[in-house]
């Protein structure tokens, strides 16, 4: 790598710009320059103010003090003396650049959770000096900052990266087996991790809990399916469309905010109609019972857990969507139920919305009239031109006379049949036009 200078002429006076650039050699020779930073214009301008200032740290007065680069080509200005500093541009190298403003905010981030006091007594260090807070840190940091797998922390990331400056940790921290074996330190602290994040959530955000949100995904790994009966990877109903891959099933329960409660992962095969009573007892039993509304795809509950809802004390109120086949059924139950008006501009909408579809529906359906109109009178001209060439043949046939059927007349033609008198021409085309 190297510095290169781009000179620009501006009002009469020349400015220089710097780029920390690098060569890159491609196919066939070629080499290409790739900017890795751009510097900008390193205190050259002739407005003796403008100043480019580091922080370094005075050993002999033991503390920090504010310098001003410049070129070394160039005089140090008499405004800048006692902290003007010269530079040699060209003996410049840059050395492992690093991800700074992102590791520090996630680290931030971290600690306003209350992560790292909750972890620093729940995951000590080993007698190795493993430092298991730090390897989860690094873990929670590269999710939100570049979600990725952990080989690809180990052998890319972390280089790249001001965590091990932030933690003071070196590439030992990120050792590939030791980020697979932290992750399995995490699952006997799931309840106790979700009821301090509930509390921080509250207390930071004034987060409210009344309303849950359920659902299920399904990710799919490509292996052949397992051995052991007890693992959880199962081949079933995949909404990656790839039935040819083992899953596994993951329920969540968030609050409209984005915030989850609590998550489950399930084997691979299980339906989703079977999920929500067991969803019910775990919140119940981890924040207690409370007057709560569930909303969820109609797909998730059945008619028994719905019925188990509105019976248990108190009752645990829902939101589900109905089956357009039943709405029919109850349509009549509704109405009759009092109603409270929302806001104009959302029944303007859905009137909208159900005049847009409304008039699609009646364009589908003159569509399909004029098609099958087409298809008809297509038909129609077929039969009739069919019905045409057998009136023709047989009116030929009854024009022909019987002496010249096997010999052609004068001026017979090439397809072998003699000439028709005006008489027989008349005689067909009375007949053709009586068939029409």
């Amino acid at each position: 790598m190297f510095l290169r200078s781009n000179r620009r002429f501006k009002d009469g006076k020349e400015h220089r710009y710097w780029n920390i650039v690098e060569n890159k050699r491609c196919a066939g020779g070629k080499v290409v320059q790739r900017q890795v930073l751009y510097l900008g214009e390193i205190n050259d301008s002739q407005f003796e103010a403008w100043y480019h200032l580091i922080e370094a740290f005075d050993e002999g007065s033991q503390r920090h003090r504010q310098l001003a680069l410049f070129p070394a080509d160039r005089e140090v200005p008499a405004s800048a003396d006692g902290y003007g500093v010269q530079v040699r541009l060209d003996a410049m190298e840059l050395h492992r650049p690093r991800q700074w403003g992102a590791c520090w905010l996630a680290y931030q981030l971290y600690e306003q959770l209350g992560l790292d006091r909750f972890w620093s007594a729940r995951l000590r260090d080993s007698r190795q000096g493993k430092q298991w807070r730090h390897i989860l840190q690094t873990l929670v940091c590269y999710r939100l900052i570049d979600p990725g797998s952990e080989w690809r922390l180990h052998r890319l990331w972390f280089e790249q990266s001001a965590m091990g400056d932030l933690l003071g940790a070196d590439y030992a921290l990120v050792e590939k087996n030791a980020l697979y074996r932290c992750l399995d330190k995490l699952l006997e602290h799931k309840t106790a991790l979700f009821d301090h994040l509930r509390q921080r959530w509250q207390d930071l955000f004034g987060a409210s809990f009344e309303v849950l949100l359920y659902d299920l995904t399904s990710t799919y790994f490509e292996s052949s399916l397992p051995d052991d009966e007890n693992d959880k990877r199962r081949y079933g109903y995949s909404r990656d469309k790839r039935s040819d891959c083992v899953q596994v099933v993951i329920a969540l329960i968030v609050t409209p905010e984005g915030f989850p409660l609590a998550y489950e992962v399930l084997p691979g095969n299980t339906a989703d109609c079977t999920t929500l009573r067991d969803a019910l007892r775990k919140i119940e039993a981890q924040y207690g019972k409370a007057d709560r509304i569930w909303v969820m795809d109609r797909g998730i509950p059945t008619d028994e857990v719905l019925a188990e809802m509105r019976q248990a004390d108190p009752p645990v109120s829902y939101l589900v969507g109905t089956p357009k086949g039943r709405l029919s059924k109850l349509e009549k139950a509704l109405l009759g139920r009092p109603w409270q008006a929302v806001r104009q501009a959302l029944i303007l909408r859905q009137a909208l919305i159900l005049r847009q579809a409304l008039i699609l529906r009646q364009a589908l359906i003159l569509r399909q009239a004029l098609i099958l109109r087409q298809a008809l009178i297509l038909r129609q001209a077929l039969i009739l031109r069919q019905a045409l060439r057998t009136r023709r043949c047989t009116c030929w046939r009854r024009a022909t006379p019987a002496s010249t059927k096997n010999a052609p007349c004068d001026g017979a033609s090439s397809s072998g049949y003699g000439r028709v008198s005006n008489k027989s021409r008349r005689w067909r085309a009375l007949h053709a036009r009586n068939f029409l």
